[in-house]
């Protein structure tokens, strides 16, 4: 890899958006993401959508197997937005944005939230565990991965 990759690997450009907000809104896309690792330690961080209105350092996009969530933040919150949201369950109530959809659901967090880890951890297993699941589907002669 060369200085020019390692600057854009996604890994780095989503440590330079968290240092760039430098407030709450920082600390709590990091606290996410490490959950959001220590969940699925197989996940991938990526890299999308990079246009002027997010200062061209585009959105954080977690995938295993698919996209599992994307983070985005705003003035007032960071938004987790799970792409097959709909399909999870959520028995703590996790969800509270992006609630109308068929396919998509969200979780906004404002200043001073607190994040039920147990529950966020549950919730992001859960979005890998369907995404292996329909991986799987598409490809019968691919082994599932452990559980």
């Amino acid at each position: 890899m060369t200085a020019d990759d390692a600057q854009d690997h996604p890994s780095r450009l989503i440590d330079a958006r968290i240092e760039q907000l430098s407030d709450w809104r920082g600390a709590m896309l990091a606290r996410l993401r490490a959950l959001i690792h220590k969940a699925d330690p197989e996940m991938v961080e990526e890299v999308k959508w990079k246009k002027p209105s997010n200062g061209m350092l585009g959105v954080p996009v977690w995938e295993h197997d698919g996209i599992i969530c994307t983070g985005e933040t705003y003035k007032d919150k960071v938004k987790l937005t799970f792409a097959n949201g709909a399909a999870l369950a959520d028995p703590q109530g996790l969800f509270n944005s992006s609630l109308d959809g068929n396919v998509r659901r969200a979780i906004d967090f404002s200043e001073g939230d607190t994040v039920d880890e147990d529950a966020f951890t549950a919730l992001i297993r859960a979005a890998a565990a369907l995404n292996a699941a329909k991986a799987a589907a598409r490809h019968p002669s691919r082994k599932g991965r452990p559980k």
